[in-house]
């Protein structure tokens, strides 16, 4: 497998502090101008998911869910049964389902299903062994699976198909679906594969196929990328793609984002990071990019290169905890700091300076730290190497920023630990809007 190490040249732009680029007011390329605050919630707000074009739900340690509507920022429905934190949310809606519903999870050991048009209660599960920490729908077979110290898998209508204990600290911490009826679930740090096998008498039951164990720590990231593959972060740094099939962490996938000293020098040097400095936090992808949440850094990484394609080191003051990727070029990201950030990913000016080792230093094949390395390179021996930009800085958070929400042209909509939500948008946009309304409406009045 591929070893990468962490350090390396940092691109230089706009104005540096303390490592950490400040873009100013003046802000050309960040169209969110415009923005409404929405309140109701009085704890932090960690969770949000997008229901249809025109609505989210927010949902956090309140015990609260609140469905909104982002064009005017008008809170429709209040969800309310839970006594504690929200732990999970996801959408679900099955080919026999009428419409979306919710389903929640909470620290109160209950799971339960919302109706986003009424916001009743439609179905609930209470009384449960032990918190749920993430949920999965698997709408094509009308099931959705709840993961914790226990991996159950149920009906649409609440009914325990079938139920597996797991192991470790953690237990169950993020669940993916691969493909032919086949579960990837995190365990601290290892991932279980299951099958799901139906009988003639429409019974499930849930096998245990195989156990990975490549990391070195625990699991905090875990998505598909696209029909083929999947990928995993760890606390310890690493990322590892894997086939979607036959379940193989493939070759020259595997990414270590250490500093890139060999020797006494490198190990003194990994002691002296602090955990969370290294630790992934998040992953997204496009099918093409994937896009990884390191410390206070972000990491893109190119599938068809199989290399980094850009990097930035020092992205945020603080750790980041959600990415997006807009497109191929431009992707948002927000911190512990209180900060969501645009970034474009720009060519390097040419000539490029010589590095010091770094990212792009030093390379090893296999797993052990032991095999002897050779010499460092410099960043222009890896010239599809970019730059990340900072476009855009949206301030308006007094707290850490858990996530966010992406409505296309319609807007953005983040959630904080300051109990808030932060719905923005595009300012020329919304003037032209209230322009041709204010306009239609004279024109109905007949005063034009």
């Amino acid at each position: 497998m591929l070893r990468w190490f962490l350090g390396g040249r940092e691109a230089q732009s706009s104005v540096e502090r303390s490592g950490v680029l400040s873009i100013g007011e003046e802000q050309p390329r960040n169209c969110f101008t415009e923005l409404q605050v929405l309140k109701g919630h009085f704890d932090i707000v960690r969770f949000l998911v997008q229901i249809d074009d025109f609505r989210c739900a927010s949902a956090g340690d309140d015990g609260l869910v609140f469905v909104w509507n982002i064009e005017t920022g008008e809170r429709l429905q209040e969800l309310r049964g839970h006594t504690q934190q929200i732990t999970a949310i996801i959408t679900f809606a099955c080919e026999a389902a009428a419409h979306t519903g919710l389903i929640t999870a909470s620290s109160d050991r209950s799971v339960s299903l919302w109706d986003p048009d009424s916001g009743n209660r439609v179905q609930t599960v209470s009384d449960l062994q032990s918190s749920v920490k993430c949920l999965l729908g698997l709408e094509r077979l009308c099931l959705w699976v709840s993961g914790g110290e226990e991996l159950c898998v149920w009906s649409k209508d609440f009914q325990l198909r079938c139920l597996q204990q797991t192991h470790g600290d953690s237990g169950v911490t993020t669940l993916i679906e691969l493909p032919k009826n086949h579960l990837a679930a995190a365990v601290d740090r290892e991932i279980v594969i299951y099958r799901l096998t139906f009988s003639d008498d429409s019974d499930v039951s849930l096998t245990k196929i195989r156990c990975l164990s490549d990391h070195r720590d625990q699991i905090r990231a875990l998505i598909n990328v696209n029909d083929r593959l999947f990928a995993s972060g760890s606390h310890a740094g690493e990322l590892i793609l894997w086939d979607a099939v036959d379940w193989n962490a493939l070759k020259y996938q595997h990414i270590l984002w250490e500093e890139s000293q060999t020797g006494v020098q490198s190990e003194s040097r990994l002691k002296a990071l602090r955990p969370s400095e290294m630790s992934i936090q998040h992953l997204t992808t496009n099918g093409q990019l994937i896009l990884a949440a390191v410390g206070s850094g972000l990491y893109v990484y190119d599938l068809q290169s199989q290399s980094v394609a850009a990097y930035r080191k020092a992205a945020h003051d603080s750790n980041v905890l959600h990415t997006m990727l807009l497109s191929d070029s431009e992707l948002m990201s927000c911190s512990e700091d209180g900060s969501v950030r645009m970034w474009e990913i720009q060519d390097l000016p040419l000539p490029a300076e010589p590095a010091s080792a770094g990212f792009f230093g030093n390379w090893t094949f296999g797993r052990s730290s032991k095999q002897s390395a050779p010499p460092s390179k410099k960043a222009t021996d890896f010239p599809n190497t970019r730059k990340l930009e900072l476009i855009g800085d949206l301030i308006g958070h007094s707290g850490a920023v858990q996530m966010f929400v992406g409505f296309g042209e319609d807007g953005l909509v983040t959630c904080s630990a300051d109990h808030l939500l932060i719905l923005w948008k595009n300012g020329e946009r919304q003037s032209r809007l209230r322009s041709q309304a204010l306009f239609q409406k004279l024109e109905e009045n007949g005063g034009l």
